[in-house]
């Protein structure tokens, strides 16, 4: 390592004191330090930056390829068919462990029986699929339905690690909660309307639609800001790379960017990085994401949401948390601790995961959260009768 340079390590963070709405009871980090999900950290080399061999070495390269599932294609070349062959046996293999959400519908809605269900909801690859530009990851207007349906029944949140802003700007509905660059940017509607047919929260003014906020990383926002712009700088000559800012995280997508570059734009991140130890790198979908270093994820953004919706450490309460990326483990392995509900990660081929459950798609999870919809109307039509005799 060169003298006087830092390397870009791991190091415990800095007091959070920046706190919008958030329950006292809810500590944005651990107080004795961070802890991280198994595979999510990579470490960063301490070698001298500028050559690749530093990305060859710390599996960054690996984690690339691994978070970068190729895309279906059919071959007519026999040796092709026959991987494909093993492929799908695998998947069948994998389903026996992770069902179809769909398939296992009845099971799911018989332990929900009697319970308050909270949906937690991705956005890429789970209300929309992935596509080559994000700014044209669209949500169909069937799905927008049902997403709305859902939300009449149940507290529903959209958990992305895209920017809030941007999220919101993508769905436009008010009602929903959001959390931004992977939780750290958490906006909740502060009076939701009162509905005898759903789960939700009785509402205090429904008139009000001013929005509670908690963001446990506000001190990080001038540091992400600064290597976004760097970032932009120094991946502007690799041909297909794309620089996001999300606010609290700044994402480097390689999606359209060819393989054989795919370790010069990591060693262009790396080389950012080490004077930046304060922050860390995550790998999701094709995309080098660079994080601040806090004990927060989506797992903690789905407890702070429960405990702000009084829905905590209750036995009446089915959280389910729908999604398809790395980033979701956190989640997954939240509601899988002690049973507290069902992770349901996305995705057309085995992954491990700490999800109990599978879809294949987002036209799959379309179709749960119908089901769920008819469901909930159909075991609640009393209360519909009720209201139509005192109207």
């Amino acid at each position: 390592m060169i003298s006087g340079q830092p390397s870009p390590v791991l190091t415990d963070p800095a007091p959070i004191n920046q706190r919008l709405g958030a329950h006292p009871n809810l500590m944005p980090y651990s107080p004795t330090g961070s802890s991280f999900s198994s595979g999510m950290y990579i470490p960063i080399s301490k070698k001298k930056p500028g050559l690749l061999e530093d990305v060859l070495s710390n599996g960054w390269l690996d984690a690339m390829k691994s978070s970068s599932p190729p895309h279906k294609r059919h071959f007519k070349d026999f040796s092709v068919e026959i991987a494909l062959d093993d492929t799908n046996f695998l998947y069948s293999s994998w389903m026996t462990k992770h069902p179809s959400a769909l398939a296992s519908f009845g099971q799911i809605t018989d332990f929900a029986k009697g319970k308050k269900i909270a949906i937690f909801l991705d956005y890429d690859g789970t209300l929309s699929p992935i596509v080559d530009d994000p700014d044209r990851a669209l949500m169909a207007d069937d799905m927008r339905s049902a997403v709305i349906n859902v939300a009449k029944y149940f507290p529903t949140a959209i958990i992305s690690g895209r920017s809030r802003d941007k999220v919101y700007d993508l769905l436009g509905l008010a009602e929903l909660h959001y959390a931004g660059s992977h939780g750290m940017d958490i906006m909740s509607p502060m009076h939701r309307i009162s509905d005898r047919n759903s789960n939700l929260n009785d509402s205090i003014d429904t008139q009000d639609k001013q929005a509670s906020l908690f963001q446990p990383a506000t001190e990080f926002l001038p540091m992400i800001d600064e290597v976004f712009r760097t970032l932009v700088d120094t991946t502007k000559d690799i041909k297909g790379a794309i620089v996001e800012n999300h606010k609290f995280c700044a994402s480097v997508h390689y999606r359209n960017v060819e393989e054989k570059n795919w370790p010069t734009i990591a060693q262009l991140v790396h080389d950012v990085l080490k004077n930046y130890p304060r922050l860390r790198l995550t790998h999701g979908r094709k995309v080098l994401e660079v994080r601040p270093v806090i004990d927060w994820d989506k797992g903690k953004a789905v407890e702070f949401l429960l405990e702000s919706l009084g829905l905590s450490n209750k036995d009446d309460v089915l959280p389910i948390y729908i999604g398809d990326d790395k980033t979701d483990e956190d989640a997954f392995k939240v509601l899988r601790k002690g049973n507290r509900g069902y992770g349901i990660l996305v995705s057309p081929m085995p992954k491990e995961t700490k999800a109990l459950y599978s879809l294949k798609d987002p036209s799959e999870v379309k179709q749960f959260l119908e089901a769920l919809v008819k469901w909930w109307e159909q075991n609640h039509s009393q209360y519909k009768q009720e209201e139509q005799l005192i109207n």
